[in-house]
């Protein structure tokens, strides 16, 4: 049984103060939800913050973004040994917003994620499709590149280690949801790949979270899927309340 992660991308939202007072509401409210990771991954001015607020609750941190060196003339770059030392766990790869607007590509993020994973974090590395690709049919050929391309030079111990997330472009920010039945579709084949490239038993413990406006009236519907195994969510992880109410589907 994979045990499921609720992620929440702040995206650039949020003060240290703000951070703080979020804290304040969401943790009570989940203070029992053991049935599933969570994950919250603020700014980088943000980390310590969060990292304090959440003190001894099982809600862990991760950075949004790191470089592949561990230190080096990388202005404005924070590395993996830098987001591992202030506590974060976890690190977001190749978010679509990353690769939209700062030229983040499969080749950067094969770079990335053994790095993520020498510092000891966990990567969740995003894959999806724009709208074009999807009206054109290429959804498939777009994943299958996203995956061979960022992950295929991983060993087998090394995937057991990385989680991957489908976030379809059309769906970011847009307020439109993929169905379930199509979000399960995209994350049947992405276990197929990883069946064909890391083995049977791989493929099956890899967990595989959609993201794209997932709100609390959807979460259920796509947490119903048995391949759907997580979520990593943007604007309604911004709110306490709302988030709780993701978590705790």
């Amino acid at each position: 049984m994979r045990r499921p992660i609720m992620a929440g991308n702040w995206k650039m939202f949020k003060t240290p103060v703000e951070t703080c007072a979020f804290f304040e509401t969401f943790r009570p409210l989940t203070a029992g939800s053991t049935h599933c990771e969570i994950v919250i991954c603020p700014p980088f001015v943000d980390l310590n913050a969060a990292i304090d607020a959440a003190g001894g609750a099982a809600i862990e941190i991760g950075g949004q973004n790191m470089c592949w060196a561990n230190e080096g003339a990388f202005t404005g770059e924070i590395s993996g040994p830098m987001l591992r030392s202030v506590g974060c766990r976890w690190v977001l790869i190749a978010h679509s917003e990353r690769r939209q607007f700062f030229g983040e590509t499969n080749e950067s993020a094969a770079k990335k994620i053994p790095a993520a994973l020498q510092a000891g974090l966990t990567p969740i590395y995003c894959i999806g499709e724009s709208l074009d690709q999807r009206q054109s049919g290429a959804t498939e050929s777009v994943l299958d590149t996203q995956f061979l391309v960022g992950l295929g030079k991983l060993t087998a111990e090394d995937f057991d280690r990385v989680v991957i997330a489908y976030e379809p472009l059309w769906a970011i920010g847009t307020g439109k949801v993929a169905t379930p039945e199509i979000a399960a579709d995209a994350h049947r084949f992405i276990r197929n790949q990883a069946r064909k490239k890391f083995g049977e038993a791989a493929a099956e413990a890899c967990r595989i979270l959609y993201g794209g406006s997932v709100k609390p009236d959807n979460i259920r519907g796509l947490m119903a899927e048995p391949e759907i195994d997580g979520t990593l969510v943007g604007g309604a992880s911004l709110d306490p309340v709302s988030f709780a109410s993701i978590v705790n589907f």
